[in-house]
């Protein structure tokens, strides 16, 4: 298995998140570009101490920005939608 840390790069947080943690008890990560469902499920229990009902992904390709002449683009990146079991929760989304 990889490294738990190296797998979720970071958690994210919108008011989108807010109202899917309240109502569906689904919180959301960026992920690494080849992290796979099964991946991401062993993570998040291996780190948070919880249990994984289901994940979703969804991959995002970088847009193309310009500043004046210039021309560059966005880099590419992975969302994952985690939904725990009912009862339980994630501590760094708590209280925000």
């Amino acid at each position: 298995m990889r490294d738990p840390r190296k797998v979720l790069v970071k958690p994210m947080l919108t008011e989108k998140t807010n109202i899917q943690k309240e109502a569906e008890n689904t919180f959301s990560f960026k992920i690494a570009r080849d992290a796979n469902k099964e991946d991401v499920k062993k993570s998040v229990e291996a780190i948070f101490k919880v249990h994984v009902l289901d994940v979703r992904t969804s991959n995002y390709m970088g847009k193309p920005k310009r500043r004046g002449r210039f021309e560059g683009k966005k880099p590419a990146w992975k969302k994952a939608l985690v939904k725990l079991v009912a009862g339980e929760s994630i501590d760094i989304f708590e209280g925000l």
